[in-house]
């Protein structure tokens, strides 16, 4: 599933990115539904996973703003859209700390399949708005081991897969450094952290989905740097507003994230509602880094009342990027592109 053949212009690849991505997540959806039916499931899951790889190797920018605009907006069901965030940032991670490939593939095939032994109470949780029930409560507790069993009856031979899936609910000390972990701790830890901000971001019928940076800071407090070395790398790899989420700037306005930028923590946005809440005929880009607008909070996407066209929102982010040196702080969008 390549994207990298060179045929005609890059814009063409990025109208491939969003049913790409969107045909993961449903192909996804049937494995984790259904997983008994398939043949051989380990192979599947290693499709999955290259396919993954090749989604984010052709643009991470991209990658992130259709992953999180989908977990937010998904129909598949909200297993396997959170299966997919926590997979595609472990994969991400997995980068930054430069794990052994073996690790690497043991933890994003944990992530993908770590909750498969309740798929479909995942996805009723969510759409319920009472809290779980005791019975409930109780399969929520087991569900670790009862994936690990699943995936060991579906003849997944990977021990360090099977050991982080059975084990990805348990308190770590966050203070050890990873380095210092075994491996199954340390990816343990990677997930346990992934697994919950993913959960956090995702707005479930009993509660509404927290902003990015509300998540990181519920998870570790206010300052990360100084608490767990896997937040700290998240937050500084995909920022505290990612691209696909929500920000109202300090000019009133209300924006999605596009790109992140050099600067850490000023990611380039394009204002799609203004002060008073109205859809801008056309959306403005602007270089927060530049320092005006700036980003004055996150929202959740549950704030935010609009129906993007992320085709024309990921074409956007490409031309900001190709003319990233060129772009000052407020940049009128080409009719072209939209």
């Amino acid at each position: 599933m390549s994207l990298h053949a060179d045929h005609g212009h890059p814009e063409d690849h990025y109208e491939d990115l969003l049913g790409l991505w969107s045909d993961l997540e449903s192909a996804l959806s049937v494995l984790l539904a259904r997983p008994l039916q398939v043949q051989d499931f380990g192979a599947k899951v290693r499709q999955f996973d290259r396919w993954l790889q090749d989604l984010v190797a052709h643009d991470i920018d991209a990658a992130l703003y259709l992953m999180f605009q989908l977990a937010s907006t998904s129909t598949v069901g909200y297993s396997a859209s959170h299966a997919l965030v926590c997979g595609t940032l472990c994969h991400i991670l997995a980068q930054e700390f430069q794990l052994p490939a073996r690790e690497r593939d043991s933890l994003v095939r944990a992530a993908l399949t770590m909750n498969i032994g309740m798929t479909e109470l995942q996805d009723q949780l969510a759409e319920q708005r009472d809290r779980p029930s005791s019975a409930q409560q109780e399969a929520i507790r087991n569900h670790p081991l009862e994936s690990q069993a699943l995936l060991e009856r579906l003849f997944v031979q990977d021990a360090l897969w099977l050991d982080v899936v059975g084990q990805h609910h348990a308190k770590l000390p966050e203070r050890v450094a990873l380095s210092e972990l075994s491996p199954e701790d340390r990816l343990t830890r990677i997930l346990g952290t992934i697994d919950r901000y993913a959960a956090m971001i995702s707005p479930r019928k009993s509660r509404e989905g927290r902003s990015a940076t509300d998540s990181v800071r519920a998870i570790v407090g206010q300052e990360v740097e100084q608490r767990d070395e896997v937040s700290y790398t998240l937050v500084r790899t995909v920022g505290l507003c990612p691209p696909g989420t929500f920000v109202r700037l300090d000019n009133g306005e209300t924006a999605v994230v596009l790109r992140r930028s050099t600067k850490a923590n000023h990611p380039l946005v394009a204002s799609i509602l203004d002060k008073t809440g109205a859809h801008r005929h056309e959306p403005s880009l602007h270089q927060t880094r530049d320092g005006k607008p700036r980003i004055q909070s996150a929202l959740a996407r549950s704030a935010v009342t609009v129906d993007l066209d992320h085709r024309t929102m990921v074409r956007l982010g490409l031309y900001a990027a190709r003319h990233s040196e060129g772009l000052h702080s407020m940049v009128t969008v080409p009719g072209s592109l939209l």
